[in-house]
């Protein structure tokens, strides 16, 4: 029966997601209740009984024992395997089935939506109550069981009897028993039943939107408990009154509509909200405007549509114009009323705040047919603001203002632009005027807006103007020219020389003005520079190698000032392009290489030679041995290319520091030569490691410390007058010596403290010194001596050379 079929929206009340929490046996994360809330079914025909239509997804996550649904339409049934199953034929379905189900840990709701239905409309109760299909259902040794109806909000006395079920056996032998919810089950003893005669009663006032239909089941038993006949369900229908007044949504709609518009616009539309019948005219609304305001200049500018609540614009599109009408912000207050507009429907009120939006049917003008304008020459920015008149909205692009210039702007010193906040055009000078080259400009601006102008307003869409500029003559300072002036210079020039003549010239060309010049910026110190002739000269040699010069170019500023008053100054810049001169010698890197001790290959290293000054005075090097001699015996120096070299040894050296001389010469013209060292490690290489001498290198200081040592000892020695006179060293000397071919070995015996020294050699010798040397020099000889004196003694052997010559 459609009442029991269409279930008022109030009847989704809020579903209970979790009615006694997670039992035990739940399952982790589990919502109880339906997993999906709505479902959709198409209507193709009659439903079959027994035909399975859908199946529902409902887990009440503690296993689904004892679940119970309940369908809105009794004619349905959610079976045992979860499916929506007709209890039997089904000529016509309510478009939306409401199913319920509960258990103890889930109590749920879900919606099932038929699709297709064919469209009827029912009008009177024997149609809403579904007396038009089928006669009350019966079977053999079934109750009859005639449809009950009970309305809504009902007055006591209470109970009221609703209607009487009729057994098929005599009476007298049987008991009725009616359950189900709203008897024995929640909400309980709103239904009783007479055991004896079978009518059933209601117990208390009903509210449909709470609960629109009851479905309870009916059966007799004999006085034994015996069940007789049934159960059969019973369908008990809340017949509606008009007891919920209209809602609107919100309480305020706000809408906007176009001026000029044409009648008939839609500008929005109000719905309100009925929790009656919507099957009834409990539910049906009507809407009415019942104050607009202001009212003028119409107290009827809009139009509701009664039905569909939609709000248009009931005034002509001529006085629908923002610029003239009195506010641009208008209230219409709705009423909507059920009961289809009657006099006695309820009513629900809202307010609609409706805006009159602007459009560009109004062009702005300018105040003025002609502006003015003084501006100093040589100086930048806003020199006159044009002002322009538009009565359209101002915030929108209906009326901001874009202004161009549109003649006299031939060499581009001009540019407008528009001041937000107060639409003025703001004419800026963006390039500095020349008094002396056009003392006067005449400029023609337009204005128009961002938006189009609408059609049919008999206007152009833009207003022009003139602006008439006046430049004021200031004095200027003087301009080089040309600047920056770039002359090429060699370096190291004597002192004095000529560099460059300064260039500078007064705009001001209707004046008579004398020019000084000076030094602004000379970074180095080089230059100085003449007042009034402007010539440049060197006042300090120019080195192209000094760090004040880049990219071979010195970069001086200089000022000259006029006469003017004020006086005026201007800059200009002089660029030295610094030739090269060959100045600097060059040298070797890298200054220290490492070899193995017992290396196969005695390639030492490749070394490069390196100048500050340019090519030709740079590149090619000339990398040789140093002029000692000797050298040769062991060294070898190879070119590569004509930046690099090769070192190499002849034959293997015992671990040591060794200082490589070496002599590096330029190709400049005369050319540059420098003798430079080279300090070359020999190592014990083990295992992938180089284990050097952190000793000094061996170098010719050395050998001369001890050259003089020893030939002191050998050669200063009064061996007949001195053998009674101890011998002291007044020096320790490092172990650490070259091995050559020859061998050299100096003792020397301790001596007790505090004896007198001889020959002014120092007292005070502590240590035992012993090293041995090695040497090869060509032409040596030996020489040896030997000094006692009691216990005390001391002896030297020395293998002195002919020519002396430094060791490496």
């Amino acid at each position: 029966m459609e009442i029991g079929v269409r279930i008022l929206l109030a009847f989704l009340v809020p579903q209970v997601a979790h009615v006694g929490g997670q039992e035990d046996g739940g399952h982790e994360g589990c919502v109880p209740g339906f997993q999906v809330k709505h479902y959709q079914v198409a209507y193709s025909g009659p439903f079959q009984k027994g035909q399975a239509l859908i199946q529902v997804e409902f887990d009440d996550c503690a296993g689904n024992e004892d679940v119970k649904f309940e369908v809105s339409d009794p004619s349905f049934d959610v079976d045992g395997d979860l499916n929506l199953v007709p209890q039997r034929d089904v000529l016509y379905s309510s478009p939306v089935l409401f199913i319920h189900g509960l258990s103890a840990h889930a109590d749920d709701m879900a919606q099932v939506e038929v699709t297709g239905l064919p469209i009827q409309s029912p009008h009177t109760l024997r149609d809403i109550l579904g007396l038009g299909q089928t006669l009350p259902y019966r079977s053999k040794r079934s109750l009859l069981v005639p449809p009950m109806i009970v309305t809504e909000n009902q007055r006591p006395p209470f109970p009221r009897v609703i209607g009487r079920l009729i057994p098929t056996e005599k009476s007298g032998n049987h008991i009725f028993r009616l359950t189900g919810p709203g008897a024995d089950q929640d909400p309980k003893g709103l239904f009783t039943i007479d055991i004896d005669t079978g009518e059933v009663s209601v117990s208390r006032s009903l509210d449909r939107e709470a609960i629109a239909t009851y479905q309870l089941e009916v059966s007799t038993t004999d006085f034994a408990g015996n069940l007789v006949e049934g159960p059969v369900m019973v369908v008990i229908t809340v017949i509606d009154q008009n007891d919920n007044r209209p809602i609107f949504k919100e309480t305020r709609y706000t809408g906007e509509v176009l001026e000029g518009s044409p009648t008939g616009t839609t500008v929005m539309t109000m719905m309100a909200f009925d929790a009656d019948d919507p099957a009834t005219d409990n539910a049906v609304l009507r809407y009415n405007i019942v104050k607009q305001s202001p009212e003028n200049p119409s107290s009827n500018m809009f139009y509701i549509d009664a039905e569909r609540g939609d709000i248009v614009t009931a005034i002509s599109p001529m006085l629908l114009d923002r610029e003239t009408l009195p506010t641009t912000t208008y209230e219409l207050e709705i009423v909507a009323k059920d009961m289809a507009g009657s006099e006695v429907g309820l009513t629900g009120t809202a307010t609609a705040t409706i805006t009159i939006t602007d459009v560009n049917d109004h062009a702005p003008e300018f105040t003025h047919p002609l502006f003015e304008a003084y501006v100093n020459e040589g100086s930048t920015g806003v020199v006159v603001n044009l002002t322009v008149e538009d009565s359209d909205d101002l915030a929108t692009g209906a009326g901001r203002a874009i202004y161009s210039i549109i003649s006299g702007n031939l060499a581009q010193s001009f540019e407008i632009q528009t001041n937000p906040d107060n639409n003025e055009g703001m004419l800026s000078v963006v390039k500095p005027l020349d008094y002396e080259a056009t003392k006067f400009h005449t400029l023609l601006i337009k204005v128009e807006n961002e938006d189009p102008l609408v059609s049919n307003v008999g206007y152009g869409p833009s207003s022009t103007a003139t602006v008439h500029v006046t430049v004021l003559d200031i004095n200027e300072g003087p301009i080089f020219f040309p600047d920056p002036l770039t002359v090429s210079r060699m370096e190291n020039i004597p002192v004095g020389s000529f560099v460059a003549s300064l260039n500078a010239t007064d705009p001001d060309t209707l004046q008579t003005q004398n020019i000084r010049y000076a030094v602004l910026r000379d970074p180095a110190g080089w230059l100085s520079v003449n007042p009034v002739r402007g010539t440049v000269n060197t006042s300090a040699s120019l080195d192209r190698e000094s760090p004040y010069v880049h990219d071979n170019k010195y970069t001086a500023v200089f000022i000259a000032t006029d006469n003017g008053d004020p006086p005026a100054t201007g800059t200009g810049t002089l660029i030295i392009h610094l030739e090269d001169y060959n100045d600097n010698a060059p040298y070797v890197v890298p200054s220290v290489a490492r070899v193995c001790e017992d290396a196969h290959d005695l390639n030492v290293a490749i070394v490069g030679g390196r100048d500050k000054d340019l090519p030709p005075n740079a590149a090619p090097f000339k990398i040789e041995l140093g002029k000692q001699p000797g050298l040769d015996k062991t060294w070898k120096v190879t070119r590569v290319n004509s930046t690099h070299s090769q070192i190499m040894l002849l034959h293997s050296l015992k671990k040591a520091n060794y200082q490589l001389p070496l002599l590096i010469t330029d190709s400049g013209v005369p050319p540059l030569s420098n003798s430079t060292e080279v300090k070359v490690q020999v190592c014990v290489c083990k295992k992938n490691k180089m284990h050097c001498s952190s000793a000094h290198s061996h170098r010719a200081s050395l050998l001369v410390l001890l050259a003089t040592l020893l030939l002191a000892l050998l050669w200063n020695i009064d061996y007949a007058g001195y053998l009674n006179h101890p011998v002291r060293l007044a020096h320790s000397v490092s172990p650490s010596v070259l091995q050559h071919e020859y061998t050299q070995r100096l003792t020397f015996f301790r001596e007790s403290r505090g004896t007198q020294a001889s020959r002014g050699i120092p007292m005070g010798w502590e240590s035992i010194v012993s090293f041995e040397m090695n040497c090869s020099l060509p032409g040596a000889q030996a020489r040896s001596a030997t000094a006692e004196g009691g216990d005390k003694k001391l002896q030297a052997s020395r293998t002195v050379s002919s020519s002396p010559q430094k060791i490496y």
